[in-house]
């Protein structure tokens, strides 16, 4: 999983989010383009059962006004909480995720504080996120780690809401919770190491980010944000070695993008920071 994907897979929702990796030097006052993913269920657990359910789900990618409009009729035959969370889902699918966010709490808020109730609102938190609404993604998050405090990927989410409300030492201390669980999760070293740049605390950033590409040295994401960190500390040739890297590796992606202005900008002119 990399560091821009969160693949929620107690959700069962996979969310483009930002991990706070923006390109280098931003102009002021702008803010980097997040893609997003549509979401592409269903992942244990599920909070539904049946032909109908599987249908609805199966038709999010290709289909969301087909989903939107099969959940829509099945809710009015008493299609219940598959209907809803299909429905919530395809709305985010259509671009309307504060809707399906709304949705989803809403469902969450009918259930136990068990793990379908985690997932849900771990899926509301990315949607959140998706929508811009850092506040309630953190909120929704936190509320879906209290039922499943050791689930890295609610606590990757909530580190990306914290990141996005400049909470840095927040986003960390999710962080190390996380990469306590799972060391080896490149997405969590990569946003730690954006967190800690935030902070400029630029060479635990770099261990961060040199041990995920120590993991994986095609990791994208964590080239860029090397490339970035080497930029800060002076190293033209290093940071322009990194984003070329980068580049290559996903010539069509977002982060090649990225790269991309960070090469024109470095060759520009002096550096700014």
């Amino acid at each position: 999983m990399n560091a821009r994907l969160l693949a929620l897979g107690a959700a069962g929702l996979a969310v483009v989010v930002t991990a706070g990796v923006a390109f280098w030097p931003a102009a002021p006052g702008t803010v980097p383009v997040v893609d997003t993913a549509l979401p592409v269920p269903p992942f244990p657990p599920r909070i539904a059962e049946g032909e109908t359910y599987e249908r609805c789900l199966a038709l999010l990618v290709d289909d969301p006004a087909g989903a939107s409009t099969l959940a829509e009729g099945w809710q009015v035959k008493g299609g219940g909480d598959g209907a809803a969370h299909c429905q919530a889902l395809a709305q985010i699918a259509l671009g309307r995720p504060e809707v399906g966010a709304g949705l989803l709490e809403e469902l969450a808020a009918r259930r136990p504080a068990d793990r379908g109730r985690a997932s849900l609102l771990g899926q509301a938190a990315q949607a959140r996120l998706m929508g811009g609404d850092a506040d309630r993604a953190f909120e929704d998050a936190g509320q879906a780690i209290a039922a499943a405090p050791d689930d890295v990927d609610l606590l990757l989410i909530q580190a990306n809401a914290a990141d996005a409300l400049d909470r840095a030492p927040i986003a960390i201390n999710d962080l190390n919770r996380a990469l306590a669980i799972d060391p080896h999760r490149i997405d969590a070293l990569v946003l730690r190491a954006v967190s800690w740049r935030r902070l400029n605390k630029l060479d635990l950033a770099l261990a961060d980010v040199n041990r995920a590409i120590s993991i994986d040295p095609e990791e994208p994401e964590a080239l860029l944000e090397r490339g970035i960190l080497r930029q800060r500390r002076g190293d033209r040739l290093g940071a322009a070695a990194d984003w070329q890297h980068a580049r290559q590796i996903d010539p069509n992606g977002t982060v090649a993008d990225l790269a991309e202005q960070n090469l024109a900008l470095l060759e520009a002119g002096p550096d700014r920071r």
